[in-house]
């Protein structure tokens, strides 16, 4: 049975992007991977210091506060957070900078941004 161009199309889509789906998961760094789901710890000793650092706070989602009673007490919301913080590592020149995401202390995601000139 001869494969239609259509499912020749998707098996060659999947072979292509299946590599930029693995990368998306861990970062080499120096001779070891820095992992999804590892610790702050663990990546700086395996990366060693990044070139900038950011923290951010975000917002967590919560349940609505109940309405004031009819004692007159009122109930104050406070917006909970999660802090977030991202590393950008400088590979070298003509390869892109990454940044790893870090959320509850563990390695959350890893992206990338411009290439290094």
């Amino acid at each position: 049975m001869k494969p239609t161009p259509v499912a020749a199309a998707l098996v060659f889509a999947a072979a292509t992007l299946a590599p930029w789906a693995a990368q998306a998961q861990s970062m080499r760094c120096k001779n070891d991977l820095a992992n999804v789901g590892e610790g702050k710890a663990s990546v700086l000793q395996k990366c060693g210091e990044p070139m900038h650092r950011e923290s951010f706070c975000k917002p967590v989602a919560q349940t609505p506060a109940p309405s004031p009673n009819a004692g007159g007490t009122t109930v104050v919301n406070v917006t909970p957070c999660e802090t977030v913080d991202e590393w950008t590592y400088n590979p070298g020149r003509g390869q892109f900078l990454t940044i790893l995401r870090f959320e509850s202390g563990r390695l959350a995601g890893i992206s990338y941004g411009d290439r290094v000139k």
